[in-house]
């Protein structure tokens, strides 16, 4: 009896074979001679530093704005994303743009760091850097940019203290946790906060990367690597991969205390939007955000589903405020084609048209620029 196997050429399957083992060991070659993965590489400099966490000044020549922006990145992953190669990076398209650009850098929490909560980082952490910026640039007011969970950190932030905020930028930010969309949502409502922190104290990186990458397991764990063997031999095209690959595993570990009552209040309960999360002994109201407002998601985010993110625009007392569509991905809002072409400098031309250099002044009550490690 005939069968399709039967009909197969078995002198096919051995050039593939024979072809395919010839670009490996090339391949092989490529990769001896990758001797460094280089990511954030833009020019920048040591400004400020408390416990862990380290702020940058990123160098520019060609400002045009005269009030700053801070980007505040998620806890989970580095912020080097936005700088993660030179041809694709939303940081260097901004400084090209004229903007005056600091950036975050929460570092590597450990043992000591477990029992830090959201009001380390949002009353503290942050309110320290914006502070640290204000005085230093002679500006009351300052933009924040916030990227994911540090998106949600800067609405946070930006609903305490609404007067030292100029404009609120925000990309792929969740808001509204209680969606049907996105499986990350739906395992977080149904984890155990309590149990995780008090297992582990500090939450390994590796345990939550895990999770993202389950999240899309074929193409994340299998298909990405079968696709390298088409870019193995150009050494230019694998280290771009390197850098991505570099990042993704690149996980700092996570303060318990912060964890639990992030899955708690946001997840699980969703009180930021509606409207009763508290941190430390400060109320948050997304109805005090009233500064302009720019909030950005991707139609094809699986990580954090445009249905978390657009009602941000619903809930804050913010009359100029602006909803943009990013046809892409979560990632690709970082390092696609179209968002160096298109949204960094969109993002750049909002900012500035915003600025209102008549009402720079100094601050008043800022504290001391170099603040005491607790």
């Amino acid at each position: 009896m005939n069968t399709p196997f039967m009909n197969f050429d078995t002198r096919n399957i051995s050039k593939e074979l024979i072809e395919l083992s010839q670009k490996v060991l090339k391949g092989a070659k490529t990769m001896t001679s990758v001797t460094d993965i280089d990511v954030g590489t833009a020019p920048k400099e040591v400004v400020f530093q408390e416990d862990k966490l380290t702020l940058y000044h990123y160098k520019n020549s060609n400002v045009k704005c005269s009030i700053p922006v801070l980007i505040v990145y998620a806890l989970v992953n580095k912020e080097y994303m936005l700088d993660i190669q030179p041809d694709r990076s939303i940081v260097r398209n901004l400084l090209q743009h004229g903007i005056d650009l600091y950036i975050i850098d929460w570092g590597y929490p450990s043992r000591a760091d477990m029992y830090l909560t959201l009001d380390d980082y949002i009353n503290v952490y942050l309110n320290d850097c914006v502070d640290f910026i204000r005085e230093k640039t002679n500006n009351e007011k300052i933009y924040l940019m916030g990227i994911c969970q540090g998106g949600t950190f800067s609405t946070m932030y930006s609903a305490i203290y609404p007067e030292k905020i100029k404009g609120l930028i925000t990309l792929v930010t969740p808001v509204n946790f209680d969606v049907p969309e996105g499986l990350l949502l739906k395992w977080s409502r149904s984890m155990n906060a309590d149990k995780l922190a008090e297992t582990y104290g500090v939450i390994p990186g590796d345990f939550l990367n895990n999770g993202f990458l389950m999240l899309m397991p074929i193409t994340l764990n299998v298909g990405k690597y079968i696709g390298m063997l088409d870019i193995i031999e150009d050494k230019e095209k694998l280290i771009n991969f390197l850098r991505m690959e570099k990042w993704i595993f690149d996980s700092p570990d996570q303060a318990g205390d912060t964890i639990r009552q992030f899955i708690k209040d946001m997840y699980q309960e969703n009180k930021l939007f509606k409207g009763t999360l508290q941190i430390g002994d400060k109320n948050v109201n997304l109805k005090n955000i009233t500064m302009p407002l720019l909030n950005i998601y991707a139609t094809a985010d699986h990580i954090v589903p445009p249905s978390a993110t657009k009602p941000l625009n619903d809930v804050v007392g913010s009359i100029d405020k602006e909803l943009y569509e990013f046809k892409g991905g979560h990632i690709g809002v970082f390092v696609g084609a179209k968002s160096q072409k298109e949204l960094a400098p969109a993002i750049a031309d909002w900012v500035i048209k915003k600025a209102d250099a008549k009402g720079k002044k100094p601050p008043t009550g800022v504290p001391p620029t170099t603040p005491q490690p607790k």
